[in-house]
């Protein structure tokens, strides 16, 4: 969704750098993946068409922080008087 975002720190030898990928549009996300000794960020559209990537090499990784957009999550049951039930009732 619009505003995912990943931030990569990379090792540079004696310094490090940090780069970042934003899921720019409405409609984008932000997904990684580790294959192979590659670490690979990348924006994808609704349809599974990807934007752009980056792509490291996983023994110069150093974080990877993904920042997801809060969604809503309406998936919670309801009773009767709007509140969400709980598995295990108060007594």
């Amino acid at each position: 969704m619009k505003g995912d975002r990943a931030e990569i720190v990379v090792d540079a030898g004696d310094t490090t750098r940090t780069y970042e990928v934003v899921a720019s549009r409405a409609g984008r996300r932000v997904e990684t993946a580790v294959r192979r000794g590659v670490v690979e960020v990348s924006e994808v559209t609704r349809n599974g068409t990807v934007v752009r990537t980056a792509r490291f090499m996983a023994n110069r990784v150093l974080a990877l922080v993904e920042q997801p957009v809060p969604r809503e999550d309406n998936s919670e049951k309801h009773d009767h008087s709007g509140r969400p039930l709980r598995e295990d009732p108060e007594t």
